[in-house]
């Protein structure tokens, strides 16, 4: 009998069973996955999520990986640029996009070390449910027989198709439909910092990750999707050649692609019913958005800390499960619905009036697109930046 079973081992759901076995509960993590693994993933991950592992003592062991700094960024939006850095957030001053193949890794050590069971290659087939209450799963790992593991709470962090969200029916409250696709790559042979840059109803986002190797991605509105996919490489090296020519001239002259195509057509943007009698969901099981802001691992990294607390005073008995799990949902709702809005915003890749205003200062204004940096790496909210009395002085300014 454990106190809780992880399904699912990546960003939110190793960190999860890490600090349930930290705080000395008996926890069994599995995953269909063997590590080190891929996944499709935006890769980044702002200096909040940093000091999220720094706090874990997981960030040097990443660090060790040879993951490249990150320490200026330029976003923009048609002829609007801003560039910069925030100021040190929580200690970190850089920030990083590792491969999954890292990342995951360094995570799944990290939740192992910790005292949790890890099975990896194990595939999750039901779960058991006794009095309308989740108490347990079924599954294997390959060519085994199938068993049953019993637990206290299950939680679901298992993706946006969510095994255990389905298992449990669990609704989405709020839904805001997607509006764009992305394919992303990496190259060999180009150098460069952190770029999000965005066109015409299309994007493109350069950073560099492993291997000396850098991340290529675009992205364009759903409609033009079956045209782009006839030719992928030619629309990537178009859509680089329109937004960021210098870069599209080095990718030609000096790159080299290092792997295939991985296409990314995400679900709708949606927060879902994340607790219940038994079980709990974290990560992109429980709340998901566009991609473009790349807030996903950082976000993961938040809400397993937040939910590990939660159900740790349930575990205890510090208080009822149910209203442990009922807070740790109230609590991420609150805390993620400014970058959640600002991300359905601006990943249309259409701005508004008011941002479009916004950004205009910013690019005119050094000082204050410093805190249009912090706010992306997580040292201010986006209430706090788009508070009236900022946003005046900002426009005031420009």
């Amino acid at each position: 009998m454990y106190d809780a079973i992880v399904v699912g081992a990546r960003c939110a759901g190793s960190p999860v069973g890490m600090l349930l076995a930290r705080q000395g509960h008996r926890v069994l993590v599995v995953d269909r996955a063997t590590f080190p693994s891929d996944t499709i993933s935006t890769h980044y991950i702002q200096q909040r999520g940093l000091a999220r592992l720094s706090s874990w003592g997981l960030l040097d062991k990443l660090v060790a990986t040879n993951v490249p700094e990150i320490k200026h960024m330029t976003v923009s939006y048609k002829d609007i640029v801003i560039a910069g850095f925030a100021d040190t957030i929580n200690g970190i001053d850089v920030t990083y996009a590792p491969r999954r193949t890292e990342l995951d890794t360094v995570l799944v050590a990290g939740a192992r070390a910790a005292g949790a069971q890890v099975r990896e290659g194990y595939t999750v087939r039901d779960l058991i449910v006794e009095g309308g209450r989740v108490v347990g799963i079924r599954g294997a790992a390959a060519g085994a027989d199938v068993s049953e593991e019993r637990a206290r709470i299950v939680i679901g962090a298992d993706g946006r198709n969510s095994f255990v969200a389905d298992a449990v029916n669990a609704a989405c409250y709020r839904r805001v439909p997607a509006e764009c696709f992305i394919y992303y790559t990496y190259y060999s042979g180009v150098q460069t910092e952190f770029h999000s840059r965005i066109g015409d109803r299309q994007q493109i986002g350069i950073w560099p990750t492993h291997n000396d190797q850098t991340l290529v991605a675009v992205m364009r509105k759903n409609d033009d999707f079956a045209g782009f996919r006839a030719d992928v490489e030619g629309n990537v090296l178009s859509i680089a050649r329109d937004i960021v020519p210098e870069f599209a001239e080095e990718l030609t002259t000096h790159g080299k692609r290092a792997d295939r195509f991985y296409p990314m057509r995400y679900p709708d943007n949606y927060y879902r019913q994340s607790y219940g009698d038994g079980w709990a969901l974290v990560g992109d099981a429980g709340y998901h958005k566009d991609p473009l802001t790349g807030l996903g691992i950082s976000d993961a990294f938040d809400y397993a800390q937040l939910l590990a607390d939660r159900v740790h005073e349930g575990l205890s008995g510090g208080r009822p499960m149910r209203e442990a799990l009922s807070e740790y949902q109230r609590v991420r709702d609150e805390k993620s619905k400014s970058s959640f809005e600002f991300t359905c915003t601006i990943s249309t890749l259409e701005l508004t009036p008011e941002l479009l205003a916004v950004f205009r200062a910013l690019g005119a204004n050094p000082d204050h697109a410093k805190d249009f940096f912090a706010m992306i790496g997580g040292g201010m909210t986006g209430e706090e930046f788009f508070a009236p009395e900022r946003i005046g002085k900002l426009l005031g300014a420009a």
